[in-house]
């Protein structure tokens, strides 16, 4: 011991082969028992991150907005008329568009009987619609009103389309009971009544007329038993007459 009796230490760092081979195989073994207990974590972390990045870009930023309303079905309507009820603003993140939204928009264009809107990645929202199909044309002062077959009124044009029967009725509507016996009675008539057909008239729940052509009239009463009086009917319009009664189809008359 020199110097006073004080010692002098200095570290030296240990040669590799200064451990053990078993307590190398130790520590290896504990890192990798770390790394696998936190391999799950990192893996988790990792996939948040992922989708928190996808749900940004297709929910905050217009990377995927809409740029195209796409209109398909429209016949009388003009697309134009669709994309503007369906009012979705232009680059709006297509993910954020509320579907029934914009549905319950489009059906409020009175020729629209049913839509179905579609989101088409990555850009596009697809709007398909079936309009109305017109079963009779309603005399309403100088111009007529087209309905369906559920008595719903959906347009109004200057002249009644060829080959769509008048329907006279005082207020046609789907809640009439009027438009619905008309209705009726529509459904049940053969091809060849419907052929000679020009008008169907109803004044009362028993006071359904047919106006074919030439003038010639078919006395139908109530809507009950439509089918019946128009077999009856089909056959007695080929015999001569003016006005075929068969409001009660089991006795007829023929005037």
């Amino acid at each position: 011991m020199a110097g006073g009796g004080t010692r002098n230490w200095r570290l030296v760092r240990a040669d590799t082969d200064a451990v053990p081979p078993s307590a190398r195989r130790f520590m290896a073994r504990a890192r990798q028992r770390k790394f696998r207990a936190a391999l799950p974590w990192l893996v988790g972390a990792g996939a948040l991150l992922v989708a928190g990045g996808v749900a940004w870009v297709v929910y905050g930023t217009s990377l995927l907005g809409v740029r195209t309303v796409d209109v398909v079905g429209a016949q009388t309507l003009d697309p134009q008329e669709v994309r503007a009820a369906a009012a979705v603003p232009d680059r709006r993140p297509l993910a954020r568009v509320d579907l029934d939204q914009v549905s319950a928009r489009v059906r409020g264009l009175a020729p629209v009987g049913k839509v179905t809107v579609t989101r088409s990645w990555p850009s596009t929202l697809r709007i398909e619609v079936v309009e109305r199909v017109a079963v009779a044309a309603v005399p309403t002062g100088a111009q007529f009103t087209l309905i369906d077959g559920g008595g719903v009124p959906f347009r109004v044009v200057a002249a009644a389309p060829a080959g769509l029967p008048l329907a006279k009725l005082a207020t046609p509507g789907p809640a009439d009971s009027s438009t619905g016996s008309a209705l009726t009675v529509l459904a049940a008539l053969s091809a060849d009544l419907r052929e000679q057909l020009v008008a169907i008239s109803v004044t009362s729940p028993a006071g359904i007329r047919l106006e074919l052509r030439d003038g010639r009239v078919v006395i139908w009463g109530d809507d009950t038993q439509s089918e019946r009086k128009s077999e009856v009917a089909t056959a007695l319009v080929k015999r001569a007459g003016k006005e075929f009664d068969v409001s009660v189809p089991k006795i007829v008359t023929i005037r």
